[in-house]
């Protein structure tokens, strides 16, 4: 089926309003987009930002009469409309065209992600077989990258591993792959435990290897502690659940911390710095990671 587009330049303040309306007046799915370059940093608890100036995208079906709707809009919506346009969008298969563009990535010396439908590129290395899903982790984002790295570069033989906020499960699996005796991964989103359980029968990850968890405020999972940790969250998680973090890592065992904005990584650090020696920041654009040992 072909598709046409409405797009429509507004403010914030009407965003939601005209998101609305569009979706009572035929529009199948409502997208947002930044007008402006403008960045949204890390949102507080139960915020949904969107930019100062958004760019309204919405998708219509191939018959619906978009120039009626985009007539009706600037005159329901006078003093909001900065600019319209009209598009068009060519029937195709749009599984194939995403997959055409998710190409199998290398992390350090030893570890690939590579999309399941492909070959990998050195069948002999470790190689971890990947759909990109609704859980957050394909090795695409730079704090996903920083942590496969560090992954990479320790000698995981026979220690014990925990995965916190595990996400597709990318990371636990990793670590699985190079060789750690046990993997616990934990996370808030149900999606995610799904998610890391379907990439771990994928890649043939025994249950006794890794064992996943969902965290509930209600009833956290007793977790014992571990020669590694890993979380690959968010600076203000990171910051209020430090001491549990530092606690789960045994002595001499080290902590990666990751989905930390480089204006953010020097707190970080001088929070982790009271329970871990040699704290370290590293760069990947926009984000940082931050590895330390515990004494």
């Amino acid at each position: 089926m072909a598709w046409r587009q409405l797009l429509l330049k507004i403010n914030q303040s009407v965003a939601q309003n005209l998101s609305d309306w569009l979706m009572e007046n035929g529009a199948q799915a409502i997208t947002f987009e930044d007008s402006e370059d403008q960045p949204i940093l890390e949102p507080g608890p139960g915020e949904t930002p969107l930019w100062e100036k958004v760019t309204l995208i919405a998708l219509f079906e191939e018959e619906d009469n978009v120039e009626a709707i985009e007539s009706l809009v600037k005159s329901s919506f006078p003093n909001e409309i900065a600019h319209s346009e009209i598009k068009s969008l060519e029937e195709q298969v749009w599984e194939r065209t995403w997959m055409d563009h998710f190409e199998a990535m290398k992390f350090g010396n030893r570890l690939w992600i590579c999309p399941s439908w492909q070959q990998p590129p050195e069948p002999d290395a470790i190689n971890i077989m990947l759909d990109p899903g609704l859980a957050f982790g394909s090795g695409t984002h730079e704090t996903t990258a920083l942590c496969l790295t560090w992954l990479d570069s320790l000698d995981l033989s026979n220690k014990s591993v925990i995965d916190y906020g595990c996400g597709s499960g990318i990371l636990a699996i990793a670590a699985c792959k190079l060789g750690a005796a046990k993997v616990i991964g934990t996370d808030t989103d149900p999606q995610a435990i799904l998610s890391s359980r379907e990439n771990a029968n994928r890649n043939e990850v025994d249950e006794a290897l890794l064992a996943l968890h969902a965290v509930y405020k209600e009833s956290p999972p007793e977790l014992p502690q571990v020669d590694v940790l890993v979380a690959n969250i968010l600076a203000e998680p990171l910051r209020l659940l430090a001491p549990q973090l530092s606690k789960l890592v045994k002595s001499g065992g080290c902590i990666g911390l990751s989905g930390i904005l480089n204006e953010q990584a020097e707190e970080i650090q001088t929070i982790y710095q009271q329970w871990f020696q040699q704290v370290e920041i590293s760069h990947r654009g926009d984000w940082s990671f931050i590895s330390g040992i515990k004494p």
